[in-house]
């Protein structure tokens, strides 16, 4: 890279106003965003998004799956894409950095591009991912251009099929059309995302940027513990078939287990229903959400048979039933190494602070990572907030994080 490479910059002000502009759909009065994917208020922000393409002078482009971008050309021709991004939509009541932020950042770095007419050995493309936060299928863009996306995922949706139908009717999309955004792998030179960390680890070691090594791969189950009905002030303890017992078991030893054999991995029981529910009859069922997260295959494969056969001792401990439900996964996804190493370079470059994390949350990048060489960068979060109207990263370190973005774009493209 030549010295005047190194010494561009994103324009603070500038993106501080495309940032600001974002953030004003689905704005709520806590300070933070609801714009679930397809909502009116995502709807206008993507709207804004391509008035903001075109009105600068780039190609727009969106593909089936309903992802918007804005293109800048490299002069070679059959050149392959760089893909910089993130998504516009938002988790019901979220904040305003998560997504959105990545996604203003993309756009500022192809400005400056543009406006130093930069030559390019690649395209470069800034990207707005289609319902990265689930609200009806999950990383749906993302796995529709990486082809993990099959009819199967849009027949039974997280979000249901009808509200899939609604919001693809709404978008002007279909099954059919969300099948037809695969790309393949030759004609991408990578994907990179920059994304407030959402957790306390930078803030605490007081380090400006984190290099992503892995996205944690997640697995769910739904697990239900099945006793006896029985009348609560007439049945002995002794008596009981109580499925209480095992799902309440099971929660307080998978604590126990993952934070004492699995350091690096995180547990979670989420939702309880106990049947018939009421005061006065012992639980004749339990219906469990059981979900974990493991940066690496082997932590991830040993602990989804830990926890499994977990379930099976407790079931047994109180002369209980189970089932199992297996509900899905995506296996840890490792980032590259060439791209982890052209963010530190830039780092470095910038006289910015780094440190290598892993993310504990997925990212549209985890789609890609079979792909092509995917790379990502976390800025800190105040008190690690995210998911949540508080949800708070300082000016200084998202300019700090856009133009490790850019200086990362620069090496990797030209």
């Amino acid at each position: 890279m030549t010295s005047t490479f190194s010494s561009l910059r994103i324009n603070s002000d500038r993106m501080l106003d495309s940032f600001t502009q974002a953030s004003s759909f689905g704005a709520t009065s806590e300070g933070g965003v609801n714009r679930p994917s397809f909502s009116e208020a995502h709807l206008q922000a993507r709207k804004w998004f391509r008035e903001q393409i075109e009105s600068a002078g780039f190609e727009f482009r969106t593909d089936g799956a309903g992802n918007h971008s804005a293109v800048i050309a490299s002069e070679t021709k059959q050149s392959p894409t760089l893909i910089i991004g993130s998504h516009l939509d938002s988790v019901p009541n979220g904040g305003k950095y998560d997504g959105g932020l990545g996604v203003v950042a993309a756009f500022e770095v192809l400005k400056i591009l543009q406006e130093n007419r930069i030559k390019l050995k690649v395209n470069v493309e800034a990207m707005d991912f289609t319902d990265e936060e689930g609200t009806l299928v999950g990383l749906l863009g993302s796995a529709a251009i990486a082809g993990h996306l099959h009819q199967k995922d849009l027949d039974n949706p997280r979000g249901g099929r009808e509200n899939l139908l609604e919001g693809m009717k709404c978008a002007g999309l279909s099954d059919e059309s969300m099948l037809s955004a695969k790309r393949k792998p030759e004609t991408l030179a990578g994907y990179l995302e920059l994304h407030i960390e959402q957790g306390k680890r930078l803030e605490k070691s007081k380090i400006n940027i984190g290099i992503v090594s892995a996205i944690v791969g997640i697995a769910s189950y739904r697990l239900t513990f099945i006793g006896k009905a029985n009348h609560a002030g007439t049945t002995t303890m002794e008596d009981r078939l109580d499925a209480s017992l095992g799902a309440s078991s099971f929660t307080l030893k998978a604590r126990e287990l993952v934070m004492s054999e699995y350091k690096n991995s995180v547990v979670n029981v989420g939702k309880m229903e106990f049947s018939p529910g009421a005061f006065n009859i012992v639980p004749a069922q339990v219906d469990l959400s059981l979900e974990f997260r493991s940066a690496t295959q082997d932590e991830f494969d040993k602990l989804d048979e830990a926890l499994i056969s977990l379930a099976k001792a407790e079931a047994q401990k109180f002369d209980l039933e189970l089932t199992i439900e297996f509900l899905g996964k995506h296996s840890p996804s490792p980032m590259s190494d060439k791209v982890q190493t052209a963010f530190a370079s830039a780092c470095d470059d910038l006289g910015l602070t780094h440190t290598s994390l892993t993310s504990g949350a997925g990212h549209d990048a985890q789609s890609l990572a079979d792909l092509c060489p995917v790379g990502m960068i976390f800025i800190p979060s105040i008190n690690g907030i995210s998911h949540s109207p508080k949800e708070f990263t300082e000016w200084e370190d998202c300019v700090n994080g856009a133009n490790v973005l850019l200086q990362t774009v620069l090496k990797l493209a030209t």
